[in-house]
Parts: C-alpha cells; structure tokens; sequence
C-alpha cells in the first residue's frame, strides 16, 4: 500500500474536525463553545472586519474546554510578535495567511506551536510552491484567490485539488456555507483534516449565526 492509499484511507477513517473563524465576541465564543467544534480561529490582522485585538477578552478563552484547540491568525507579522500574542492569549495553533517563507514557519514550529500554512488557490494554482513548507508545517489551508489578504466568501473550484499530492493534511476554507458545506462530503479523494467555516454562518462580522451552525454543520458533519 503506498503512502497515498494509506492517507486517502486514514482520511476516510476519521470525522472531519471543524473549525470556526474569526471569533472575537465573549458570549458568542461561550455560545458556539456548547456545540464542541474542534477548533475556533481569533484574527490578528488589523486590516480584516474580524480583527480581534482590543475586543477580544482572555477570560473567555481560559474558560473554554481543553478539547478546542485555540488557533491564532496572521498575517506577514513578525515572528516576535507572532509569539507574544500566542503566549498572551494561551494560543495553540498559528495560522499564516499572507507570504511567510519557510523559514519563518520553522521558526515558530520551534516555539513549540503546531502550524498551518495557507494558500489561495486560483484555476492555475502551481502546487510545487509547497514542497519547502511540508517539513516545516502540520497542516495547509486551500482557501479561494481574491486580491488582498483573507476569506473572499467564495468558493473555488475543487477539482484543482487533484493536483495535490496529499501529503499534509488540509483545513477546507472559501466560502463554505449552508448550501455546499455538505457536499465537502464528497471529497473523500482529498485528505481533508477540518472544515473552515466564516462568513457564510455570520450575522456580522466577528458574530457567528450559533443556530445555523448546528442546523447546517454540527448536526450533520460533527
């Protein structure tokens, strides 16, 4: 059995986990908690609707349970300060979502934190640009190509993803929503770790519609 078939097999082994992102609201954070997602995602880019320093408040994340797992994001910041935001805010995975090198992935790994590396993928996405990060990430993150940095709320084409080789493990980001966040169901030859879930379950930015979320996802998927 070669590595891919052991992957692909793993892959369809397990539940995809979920991720919800751009979180900064104390009582919606302690809301969406309840419905157990495997990850929440809190953004530090001041230029995104979602930015969550100044608003978001400690207290809220030391009370949630060990079982969600904390995932900070970035974008071309500084590794210093990288690592003094994670460390303020008891932080466990870094998110890199602007033009980080492999080097400052390595770098952060270093600190102890598990990293995913994302990528906007466009109809002609060259997937050799990822061959430096595999040894220095745990996961990459395929979300749509839009100018500038961040979620477009769009999907892209998927069947681009066949010409990933599935050697990491993949959070599943781009305008996943009510209407197609089933149908990532169907994806069984990609090795998908979690859904990224953000604007399309939002009733503003930063504030997450928690009833849609278990109608549409916690309901079907977790």
């Amino acid at each position: 059995m070669n590595l891919d078939t052991c992957v692909l097999l793993l892959a369809s082994q397990n539940k995809m986990k979920i991720k919800v992102c751009g979180m900064r609201d104390s009582n919606n954070i302690e809301s969406l908690a309840k419905l157990k997602p495997d990850y929440l995602g809190f953004i530090f880019y001041s230029k995104s609707k979602r930015y969550a320093e100044g608003v978001l408040k400690k207290e809220a994340l030391e009370a949630l349970p060990a079982s969600i797992q904390k995932v900070g994001v970035f974008v071309n910041t500084d590794t210093d300060e990288v690592a003094d935001i994670m460390q303020t805010y008891g932080l466990d995975l870094v998110q890199l979502h602007g033009n980080e090198s492999p080097e400052q992935c390595r770098e952060l790994k270093s600190k102890g934190y598990k990293i995913i590396k994302a990528f906007s993928v466009g109809e002609s996405f060259d997937f050799g640009v990822l061959e430096p990060y595999k040894t220095v990430c745990d996961f990459f993150l395929f979300d749509t190509k839009c100018e500038g940095y961040g979620g477009s709320g769009k999907t892209f084409d998927w069947s681009v993803l066949k010409g990933y080789d599935n050697e990491l493990p993949i959070f599943m980001s781009g305008g996943l929503g009510p209407d197609n966040v089933a149908s990532v169901k169907d994806l069984n030859w990609l090795n998908i770790h979690a859904l990224d879930l953000n604007s399309k379950f939002e009733q503003e930015p930063g504030l997450k519609n928690v009833e849609l979320l278990k109608e549409s996802v916690f309901s079907s998927i977790k």
